[in-house]
């Protein structure tokens, strides 16, 4: 075993170690939340390597860095996620190779993902990204489109050919009332998809938490955590 795969192999038992221990404490199975490793700014030898190692759903931010990395690892049994802010002069690329965008937070986005996904022949599936920390505009620092926002971005996925409504996601936020209360923004990350599949129960999965604050993600119901340093290490500095 390489240095490198050594490393991971460790990197990822901790964190496999972290969500049972959360799913213990919450009375979940382990069963019920599915990790995805944050691959952004790592070399494509590195998820060759993840997917040596069990991994299955990779997660990258930026599609000029994804797309290649992508093509290379086309023979991977893995399920690539997007969860960037996505313009929509990248959708073509993006759905070439993306199983799941989970930052869809405006009706332009649908209708470019809607119209790529029909012409790739592909069905992508969409999470609804919702931002706690919305401001009067309805939109938040690191993109998303508020709570009130949802229904009718939910309603446009779903009657949109190519797409597939699969729930909610959203990043703890970094200012307003839940600025440094992950584990209430979760919990109500949470309600709003309750409240989402008493009318699409299909639309189930709930997408939080990162490396620091998976436990509180776990706890408050999150089906989906989203982790990168803790598995993969601190990226260096970018600029």
């Amino acid at each position: 075993m390489t240095d490198r795969k050594t490393e991971l192999a460790e990197n990822l038992a901790k964190v496999e170690d972290r969500i049972a221990a959360a799913c213990a404490a919450a009375g979940r199975g382990r069963e019920e939340v599915t990790l995805i490793v944050v691959t952004k700014t790592y070399p494509a030898s590195d998820v060759r390597i993840l997917s040596e190692l069990g991994v299955r759903h990779v997660a990258e931010n930026k599609d000029q860095d994804a797309s290649p990395k992508a093509a290379e690892c086309a023979d991977l049994p893995l399920t690539w996620h997007f969860v960037g802010q996505l313009q929509t002069n990248k959708v073509r690329s993006v759905v070439r190779y993306a199983d799941v965008v989970q930052s869809v937070d405006r009706p332009k986005l649908v209708t470019a993902l809607s119209r790529e996904a029909v012409r790739a022949g592909r069905e992508i599936g969409c999470l609804v990204q919702v931002a706690l920390d919305a401001g009067a505009d309805g939109r938040g620092d690191r993109g998303g489109v508020g709570p009130g926002g949802i229904e009718e971005l939910a309603s446009l996925v779903t009657d949109s050919p190519g797409l597939r409504l699969d729930g909610l996601m959203t990043v703890a936020p970094l200012t307003g009332e839940y600025a440094g209360r992950e584990r209430a923004a979760f919990e109500r990350l949470v309600d709003l998809s309750t409240a989402l599949r008493s009318g699409r129960p299909a639309a189930n999965m709930v997408s939080a938490g990162m490396s620091a604050d998976l436990e509180e993600a776990v706890a408050a119901g999150a089906t989906h955590v989203r982790v990168g340093t803790a598995v993969l290490g601190v990226r260096p500095r970018l600029g």
